[in-house]
Protein backbone atom coordinates (compact mmCIF):
# COMPACT_ATOMS: atom_id res chain seq x y z
CA UNK A 1 0.00 0.00 0.00
CA UNK A 2 1.45 3.41 -0.92
CA UNK A 3 2.33 5.80 1.85
CA UNK A 4 -0.05 8.66 2.52
CA UNK A 5 2.51 11.09 1.18
CA UNK A 6 2.59 9.33 -2.20
CA UNK A 7 -1.19 9.17 -2.51
CA UNK A 8 -2.39 10.84 -5.73
CA UNK A 9 -5.21 12.56 -3.83
CA UNK A 10 -4.18 13.97 -0.43
CA UNK A 11 -6.81 13.12 2.15
CA UNK A 12 -8.43 10.36 0.11
CA UNK A 13 -7.26 7.62 2.47
CA UNK A 14 -8.89 9.39 5.39
CA UNK A 15 -12.12 9.97 3.46
CA UNK A 16 -12.38 6.29 2.55
CA UNK A 17 -12.00 4.95 6.07
CA UNK A 18 -15.10 3.18 7.39
CA UNK A 19 -17.07 5.23 9.88
CA UNK A 20 -18.28 3.55 13.06
CA UNK A 21 -21.75 5.01 13.69
CA UNK A 22 -23.85 5.18 16.82
CA UNK A 23 -26.24 2.22 16.79
CA UNK A 24 -29.41 1.16 18.54
CA UNK A 25 -29.64 -1.73 21.00
CA UNK A 26 -30.17 -4.62 18.52
CA UNK A 27 -26.85 -3.84 16.77
CA UNK A 28 -24.62 -3.16 19.76
CA UNK A 29 -23.10 -6.63 19.65
CA UNK A 30 -22.10 -6.20 16.00
CA UNK A 31 -19.21 -4.27 14.53
CA UNK A 32 -21.25 -1.81 12.47
CA UNK A 33 -19.57 0.38 9.89
CA UNK A 34 -20.53 2.76 7.12
CA UNK A 35 -18.39 2.28 4.03
CA UNK A 36 -18.34 4.24 0.78
CA UNK A 37 -19.19 2.48 -2.47
CA UNK A 38 -18.94 4.02 -5.96
CA UNK A 39 -22.21 4.82 -7.64
CA UNK A 40 -21.29 3.12 -10.93
CA UNK A 41 -21.19 5.11 -14.18
CA UNK A 42 -21.22 8.92 -14.00
CA UNK A 43 -22.10 11.24 -16.89
CA UNK A 44 -20.35 14.63 -16.88
CA UNK A 45 -21.70 17.25 -19.28
CA UNK A 46 -19.29 20.16 -19.48
CA UNK A 47 -19.50 23.87 -20.23
CA UNK A 48 -17.79 25.85 -22.98
CA UNK A 49 -16.43 28.81 -21.03
CA UNK A 50 -13.77 26.83 -19.12
CA UNK A 51 -13.99 23.61 -21.13
CA UNK A 52 -11.15 21.70 -19.48
CA UNK A 53 -11.31 22.85 -15.87
CA UNK A 54 -15.04 22.40 -15.42
CA UNK A 55 -14.97 18.87 -16.84
CA UNK A 56 -11.78 17.67 -15.19
CA UNK A 57 -12.82 18.82 -11.71
CA UNK A 58 -15.78 16.46 -11.88
CA UNK A 59 -13.73 13.69 -13.52
CA UNK A 60 -11.12 13.69 -10.75
CA UNK A 61 -13.78 13.29 -8.07
CA UNK A 62 -15.69 10.62 -9.96
CA UNK A 63 -12.72 8.36 -10.68
CA UNK A 64 -11.26 8.91 -7.21
CA UNK A 65 -14.54 7.55 -5.85
CA UNK A 66 -14.16 4.47 -8.07
CA UNK A 67 -16.66 5.25 -10.80
CA UNK A 68 -16.49 4.89 -14.55
CA UNK A 69 -17.13 8.17 -16.37
CA UNK A 70 -18.62 9.31 -19.66
CA UNK A 71 -17.52 12.84 -20.58
CA UNK A 72 -19.63 15.05 -22.85
CA UNK A 73 -17.68 18.27 -23.58
CA UNK A 74 -19.61 21.26 -24.87
CA UNK A 75 -20.01 21.44 -28.64
CA UNK A 76 -19.83 25.25 -28.39
CA UNK A 77 -16.04 24.93 -27.92
CA UNK A 78 -15.39 22.20 -30.53
CA UNK A 79 -11.59 22.43 -30.68
CA UNK A 80 -11.29 22.00 -26.91
CA UNK A 81 -13.77 19.12 -27.05
CA UNK A 82 -11.71 17.30 -29.68
CA UNK A 83 -8.47 17.94 -27.79
CA UNK A 84 -10.05 16.40 -24.69
CA UNK A 85 -11.24 13.35 -26.64
CA UNK A 86 -7.74 12.84 -28.05
CA UNK A 87 -6.04 13.22 -24.66
CA UNK A 88 -8.46 10.89 -22.84
CA UNK A 89 -8.07 8.21 -25.50
CA UNK A 90 -4.28 8.50 -25.30
CA UNK A 91 -3.72 8.68 -21.55
CA UNK A 92 -6.70 7.14 -19.70
CA UNK A 93 -8.11 3.63 -19.47
CA UNK A 94 -11.01 3.32 -21.96
CA UNK A 95 -12.69 0.88 -19.57
CA UNK A 96 -12.95 3.70 -17.05
CA UNK A 97 -13.27 6.97 -19.01
CA UNK A 98 -14.67 7.72 -22.45
CA UNK A 99 -15.56 10.91 -24.32
CA UNK A 100 -18.67 11.43 -26.44
CA UNK A 101 -18.59 14.46 -28.71
CA UNK A 102 -21.55 15.96 -30.53
CA UNK A 103 -24.39 18.44 -30.14
CA UNK A 104 -28.04 18.25 -29.10
CA UNK A 105 -28.76 14.93 -30.79
CA UNK A 106 -25.85 13.14 -29.13
CA UNK A 107 -26.61 14.67 -25.74
CA UNK A 108 -30.27 13.64 -26.04
CA UNK A 109 -29.25 10.05 -26.80
CA UNK A 110 -26.91 10.04 -23.81
CA UNK A 111 -29.67 11.28 -21.51
CA UNK A 112 -31.88 8.39 -22.63
CA UNK A 113 -29.38 5.98 -21.07
CA UNK A 114 -29.46 5.04 -17.42
CA UNK A 115 -26.55 6.56 -15.51
CA UNK A 116 -25.90 6.40 -11.78
CA UNK A 117 -25.21 10.13 -11.46
CA UNK A 118 -25.18 13.12 -13.82
CA UNK A 119 -23.09 16.27 -13.34
CA UNK A 120 -23.89 19.28 -15.52
CA UNK A 121 -22.56 22.82 -15.80
CA UNK A 122 -24.46 25.33 -17.91
CA UNK A 123 -27.72 27.21 -18.27
CA UNK A 124 -30.87 26.82 -16.19
CA UNK A 125 -32.86 26.04 -19.35
CA UNK A 126 -30.73 23.03 -20.22
CA UNK A 127 -30.48 22.09 -16.54
CA UNK A 128 -34.26 21.63 -16.46
CA UNK A 129 -34.07 19.35 -19.50
CA UNK A 130 -31.35 17.25 -17.89
CA UNK A 131 -33.22 16.99 -14.60
CA UNK A 132 -36.36 15.91 -16.46
CA UNK A 133 -34.46 13.20 -18.34
CA UNK A 134 -32.75 12.01 -15.16
CA UNK A 135 -36.09 11.78 -13.35
CA UNK A 136 -37.24 9.04 -15.73
CA UNK A 137 -34.53 6.78 -14.26
CA UNK A 138 -34.52 8.36 -10.77
CA UNK A 139 -30.91 9.34 -11.44
CA UNK A 140 -29.45 11.89 -9.00
CA UNK A 141 -28.02 15.04 -10.55
CA UNK A 142 -25.52 17.73 -9.61
CA UNK A 143 -26.19 21.00 -11.41
CA UNK A 144 -24.26 24.25 -11.65
CA UNK A 145 -26.60 26.67 -13.35
CA UNK A 146 -25.14 30.14 -13.02
CA UNK A 147 -27.20 33.22 -12.20
CA UNK A 148 -26.94 37.00 -11.93
CA UNK A 149 -24.32 37.69 -9.25
CA UNK A 150 -24.67 41.14 -7.64
CA UNK A 151 -21.86 43.35 -6.41
CA UNK A 152 -22.70 46.00 -3.79
CA UNK A 153 -20.33 48.98 -3.62
CA UNK A 154 -20.45 51.29 -0.60
CA UNK A 155 -19.32 54.89 -0.81
CA UNK A 156 -16.80 54.48 2.03
CA UNK A 157 -14.73 51.99 -0.01
CA UNK A 158 -11.35 52.68 -1.60
CA UNK A 159 -12.80 52.98 -5.10
CA UNK A 160 -9.41 52.67 -6.81
CA UNK A 161 -9.06 49.19 -5.30
CA UNK A 162 -12.72 48.38 -5.92
CA UNK A 163 -12.42 49.38 -9.58
CA UNK A 164 -9.46 47.05 -10.15
CA UNK A 165 -11.10 44.10 -8.46
CA UNK A 166 -14.48 44.57 -10.12
CA UNK A 167 -12.85 45.10 -13.53
CA UNK A 168 -10.81 41.92 -13.17
CA UNK A 169 -13.73 39.84 -11.92
CA UNK A 170 -16.15 41.10 -14.59
CA UNK A 171 -13.93 41.21 -17.69
CA UNK A 172 -11.55 38.24 -17.27
CA UNK A 173 -12.29 35.72 -20.04
CA UNK A 174 -14.32 38.49 -21.70
CA UNK A 175 -16.92 38.25 -18.95
CA UNK A 176 -17.69 34.60 -19.71
CA UNK A 177 -17.35 33.37 -16.13
CA UNK A 178 -20.30 32.00 -14.18
CA UNK A 179 -19.36 33.65 -10.87
CA UNK A 180 -18.35 37.01 -12.36
CA UNK A 181 -20.02 40.12 -10.91
CA UNK A 182 -23.06 40.43 -13.19
CA UNK A 183 -24.18 43.87 -12.06
CA UNK A 184 -23.27 46.56 -9.53
CA UNK A 185 -25.60 47.97 -6.89
CA UNK A 186 -24.04 51.39 -6.29
CA UNK A 187 -24.81 53.32 -3.12
CA UNK A 188 -25.19 57.14 -3.35
CA UNK A 189 -22.19 58.98 -4.80
CA UNK A 190 -20.49 55.83 -6.10
CA UNK A 191 -21.44 55.42 -9.77
CA UNK A 192 -19.33 58.09 -11.51
CA UNK A 193 -16.25 57.50 -9.35
CA UNK A 194 -16.52 53.72 -9.80
CA UNK A 195 -16.85 54.04 -13.59
CA UNK A 196 -13.72 56.20 -13.71
CA UNK A 197 -11.84 53.70 -11.54
CA UNK A 198 -12.91 50.72 -13.67
CA UNK A 199 -11.89 52.48 -16.88
CA UNK A 200 -8.49 53.30 -15.36
CA UNK A 201 -8.02 49.66 -14.39
CA UNK A 202 -9.04 48.46 -17.86
CA UNK A 203 -6.39 50.67 -19.47
CA UNK A 204 -3.83 49.16 -17.11
CA UNK A 205 -4.97 45.59 -17.83
CA UNK A 206 -5.54 45.78 -21.59
CA UNK A 207 -4.02 49.04 -22.84
CA UNK A 208 -5.77 51.83 -24.72
CA UNK A 209 -7.24 49.39 -27.24
CA UNK A 210 -8.32 46.08 -25.61
CA UNK A 211 -8.90 44.57 -29.07
CA UNK A 212 -5.13 44.59 -29.61
CA UNK A 213 -4.35 43.12 -26.18
CA UNK A 214 -3.22 39.47 -26.03
CA UNK A 215 -4.83 39.28 -22.60
CA UNK A 216 -8.39 40.13 -23.61
CA UNK A 217 -10.64 37.35 -24.88
CA UNK A 218 -13.32 37.06 -27.53
CA UNK A 219 -16.97 35.99 -27.47
CA UNK A 220 -17.29 32.26 -28.03
CA UNK A 221 -19.44 32.38 -31.20
CA UNK A 222 -21.65 34.60 -33.36
CA UNK A 223 -24.90 33.63 -31.63
CA UNK A 224 -23.62 34.80 -28.25
CA UNK A 225 -22.09 37.90 -29.87
CA UNK A 226 -25.46 38.91 -31.36
CA UNK A 227 -27.25 38.19 -28.07
CA UNK A 228 -24.88 40.46 -26.17
CA UNK A 229 -25.05 43.29 -28.69
CA UNK A 230 -28.81 43.54 -28.19
CA UNK A 231 -28.44 44.45 -24.51
CA UNK A 232 -25.89 47.25 -25.04
CA UNK A 233 -28.44 50.05 -24.68
CA UNK A 234 -28.98 53.17 -22.58
CA UNK A 235 -26.16 55.20 -21.07
CA UNK A 236 -23.24 53.23 -22.57
CA UNK A 237 -19.59 53.65 -21.61
CA UNK A 238 -17.54 51.73 -24.17
CA UNK A 239 -19.64 49.48 -26.37
CA UNK A 240 -17.40 49.12 -29.42
CA UNK A 241 -18.01 45.83 -31.29
CA UNK A 242 -16.45 43.94 -34.21
CA UNK A 243 -18.52 40.99 -35.46
CA UNK A 244 -15.75 39.64 -37.70
CA UNK A 245 -13.45 39.37 -34.66
CA UNK A 246 -16.24 38.44 -32.18
CA UNK A 247 -14.95 41.37 -30.13
CA UNK A 248 -16.96 43.40 -27.64
CA UNK A 249 -15.17 46.16 -25.80
CA UNK A 250 -15.39 46.12 -21.99
CA UNK A 251 -18.65 48.00 -21.54
CA UNK A 252 -20.39 49.70 -18.60
CA UNK A 253 -24.09 50.55 -18.62
CA UNK A 254 -24.85 53.45 -16.27
CA UNK A 255 -28.18 54.21 -14.65
CA UNK A 256 -29.82 50.83 -15.19
CA UNK A 257 -32.97 49.65 -13.42
CA UNK A 258 -34.29 46.23 -12.60
CA UNK A 259 -36.25 46.32 -15.87
CA UNK A 260 -33.32 47.14 -18.16
CA UNK A 261 -32.53 44.55 -20.87
CA UNK A 262 -29.18 43.78 -19.25
CA UNK A 263 -30.91 42.97 -15.96
CA UNK A 264 -33.27 40.27 -17.22
CA UNK A 265 -30.93 37.30 -17.60
CA UNK A 266 -27.36 36.37 -16.79
CA UNK A 267 -25.17 38.41 -19.16
CA UNK A 268 -22.17 36.10 -19.61
CA UNK A 269 -20.16 38.70 -21.48
CA UNK A 270 -18.06 41.88 -21.03
CA UNK A 271 -20.96 44.14 -20.05
CA UNK A 272 -21.47 45.56 -16.57
CA UNK A 273 -24.77 47.29 -15.65
CA UNK A 274 -24.83 49.67 -12.69
CA UNK A 275 -28.05 50.06 -10.68
CA UNK A 276 -28.14 52.95 -8.20
CA UNK A 277 -29.68 52.24 -4.78
CA UNK A 278 -30.31 54.55 -1.85
CA UNK A 279 -29.03 52.38 1.00
CA UNK A 280 -27.64 49.01 1.97
CA UNK A 281 -31.16 47.94 2.96
CA UNK A 282 -32.43 48.80 -0.52
CA UNK A 283 -29.60 46.77 -2.03
CA UNK A 284 -30.50 43.77 0.14
CA UNK A 285 -34.17 44.06 -0.81
CA UNK A 286 -33.23 44.23 -4.50
CA UNK A 287 -31.18 41.03 -4.24
CA UNK A 288 -33.82 39.18 -2.23
CA UNK A 289 -36.49 40.11 -4.76
CA UNK A 290 -34.73 38.11 -7.48
CA UNK A 291 -33.52 34.52 -7.92
CA UNK A 292 -30.81 33.52 -5.48
CA UNK A 293 -27.42 34.29 -7.05
CA UNK A 294 -24.48 32.00 -7.59
CA UNK A 295 -22.16 34.56 -5.97
CA UNK A 296 -22.58 37.80 -4.03
CA UNK A 297 -19.95 40.49 -3.52
CA UNK A 298 -19.91 43.53 -1.27
CA UNK A 299 -17.28 46.26 -0.99
CA UNK A 300 -17.31 48.32 2.19
CA UNK A 301 -14.97 49.36 4.97
CA UNK A 302 -17.85 48.91 7.40
CA UNK A 303 -17.63 45.34 8.68
CA UNK A 304 -21.14 45.59 10.13
CA UNK A 305 -22.57 46.35 6.69
CA UNK A 306 -20.73 43.39 5.15
CA UNK A 307 -22.03 41.12 7.88
CA UNK A 308 -25.55 42.45 7.44
CA UNK A 309 -25.49 41.57 3.74
CA UNK A 310 -24.16 38.10 4.53
CA UNK A 311 -26.82 37.52 7.21
CA UNK A 312 -29.83 38.82 5.29
CA UNK A 313 -29.18 37.33 1.84
CA UNK A 314 -28.69 33.84 0.46
CA UNK A 315 -26.20 32.94 -2.27
CA UNK A 316 -23.89 30.19 -3.40
CA UNK A 317 -20.79 32.10 -2.37
CA UNK A 318 -20.17 35.38 -0.53
CA UNK A 319 -17.06 37.56 -0.51
CA UNK A 320 -16.44 40.92 1.10
CA UNK A 321 -14.00 43.26 -0.67
CA UNK A 322 -12.93 40.95 -3.48
CA UNK A 323 -14.33 38.96 -6.42
CA UNK A 324 -14.00 35.39 -7.74
CA UNK A 325 -11.53 34.23 -5.09
CA UNK A 326 -13.94 31.76 -3.48
CA UNK A 327 -13.54 29.61 -6.62
CA UNK A 328 -10.32 28.36 -5.03
CA UNK A 329 -12.29 26.54 -2.31
CA UNK A 330 -15.37 24.39 -1.93
CA UNK A 331 -18.54 26.37 -2.63
CA UNK A 332 -22.19 25.70 -3.06
CA UNK A 333 -25.04 27.40 -4.81
CA UNK A 334 -28.78 27.50 -4.38
CA UNK A 335 -32.02 27.06 -6.28
CA UNK A 336 -31.65 28.19 -9.93
CA UNK A 337 -27.89 28.49 -9.38
CA UNK A 338 -27.06 25.34 -7.51
CA UNK A 339 -24.21 22.90 -7.31
CA UNK A 340 -22.73 20.44 -4.84
CA UNK A 341 -19.31 21.11 -3.33
CA UNK A 342 -17.04 21.49 -6.33
CA UNK A 343 -13.61 20.97 -4.82
CA UNK A 344 -11.83 18.69 -2.40
CA UNK A 345 -13.78 16.15 -0.42
CA UNK A 346 -17.15 17.31 -1.75
CA UNK A 347 -16.50 16.26 -5.33
CA UNK A 348 -15.57 12.74 -4.15
CA UNK A 349 -18.50 12.33 -1.77
CA UNK A 350 -20.89 13.38 -4.54
CA UNK A 351 -19.91 10.22 -6.43
CA UNK A 352 -20.07 7.79 -3.50
CA UNK A 353 -22.90 5.89 -1.91
CA UNK A 354 -22.62 5.20 1.83
CA UNK A 355 -23.42 1.57 2.69
CA UNK A 356 -24.15 0.24 6.17
CA UNK A 357 -22.25 -2.98 6.92
CA UNK A 358 -23.11 -4.68 10.24
CA UNK A 359 -20.61 -7.50 10.89
CA UNK A 360 -21.21 -10.09 13.64
CA UNK A 361 -18.33 -10.24 16.15
CA UNK A 362 -16.76 -13.41 14.71
CA UNK A 363 -16.66 -12.01 11.18
CA UNK A 364 -15.58 -8.60 12.36
CA UNK A 365 -12.43 -10.06 13.85
CA UNK A 366 -11.39 -11.31 10.41
CA UNK A 367 -12.56 -8.31 8.38
CA UNK A 368 -10.02 -5.95 6.87
CA UNK A 369 -10.45 -2.55 8.54
CA UNK A 370 -10.85 -0.61 5.30
CA UNK A 371 -13.35 0.10 2.58
CA UNK A 372 -13.80 -2.85 0.24
CA UNK A 373 -11.09 -2.57 -2.36
CA UNK A 374 -12.14 -3.43 -5.87
CA UNK A 375 -10.04 -0.81 -7.51
CA UNK A 376 -7.78 -0.09 -10.44
CA UNK A 377 -6.70 3.31 -9.20
CA UNK A 378 -3.40 2.41 -7.57
CA UNK A 379 -3.97 3.93 -4.14
CA UNK A 380 -4.83 1.98 -1.07
CA UNK A 381 -8.25 2.36 0.48
CA UNK A 382 -10.58 2.93 -2.42
CA UNK A 383 -13.90 1.46 -3.43
CA UNK A 384 -14.25 -0.74 -6.45
CA UNK A 385 -13.70 0.79 -9.86
CA UNK A 386 -16.77 0.60 -12.03
CA UNK A 387 -16.31 -0.36 -15.66
CA UNK A 388 -17.89 0.88 -18.86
Amino acid sequence: MPSRRSSPAPGLEDWTKPVKPSVTLPYMVDDCRIVQDPLGVVLIIGAWNYPFQLVLVGLVGAIAAGNAVVLKPSEVSPHSAQAMADAVAKYLDPQAVRVVNGAVEETTLLLEQRFDHILYTGSSHVGKIIMGAAAKHLTPVTLELGGKSPCIVDGNSDLDVVGRRVAWGRFVNAGQTCIAPDYVLALPGVEDKLVASIRKALREFYGEDPQKSPHYGRIVNKAHFNRLCKIITGNVVGGKTDEADLYIEPTILKGCTGESPAMRDEIFGPILPIVNVGSIDEAIAFINGREKPLALYVFSRDAAKCQKVADLTSSGGFIANDTLMHAAGAWQALKNARVADRLGRGRVLTCWHPSAVPLPPARAARAEPAVRRRGLLGHGRVPRQAHL
